[in-house]
């Protein structure tokens, strides 16, 4: 049965909306030396893309999960190694960040040189998945 309220459209600029202002967090904290907040806000804006590749994908609502590795297979996308171990180390930005027994070491983890490949490369990912959502 189809859901006439969904707009599946206005899902979609949604998520990107939502993941443009993630974007510019990530910036900020990076800039501002918050390094495991910013690759943190990195993952969220991540997720986001991805949820809006999947309702642009599936026409319906995204699953409630964080997994990217699971968003993007959901979206039906055919993964070098490279882009799920890229999808994978990302979504355990989530974890490190988020709670306290992980909290340090991740915070130790985050040196300027290793946030900055990172930012890097969630970057390059963000570009990639929003090509993605505008075919």
């Amino acid at each position: 049965m189809v859901n006439e309220s969904f707009d599946a459209e206005k899902l979609v600029d949604y998520w990107v909306e939502s993941s443009d202002e993630d974007f510019s967090t990530m910036i900020i904290m990076y800039e501002t030396k918050r390094y495991n907040w910013s690759l943190f806000i990195g993952h969220l804006m991540i997720e986001k893309l991805l949820k809006a590749l999947f309702v642009r994908t599936n026409r319906t609502y995204p699953p409630y999960i964080h997994n990217l590795l699971r968003l993007a297979e959901q979206c039906s996308l055919e993964l070098t190694e490279g882009q799920k171990l890229f999808f994978v180390t990302v979504t355990a930005f989530n974890i490190n960040a988020r709670y306290d027994d992980f909290k340090k070491s991740f915070q130790n983890k985050c040196t300027p040189e290793f946030t900055s490949a990172w930012i890097e490369e969630i970057k390059s990912n963000r570009q990639w998945i929003r090509q993605l959502i505008l075919q």
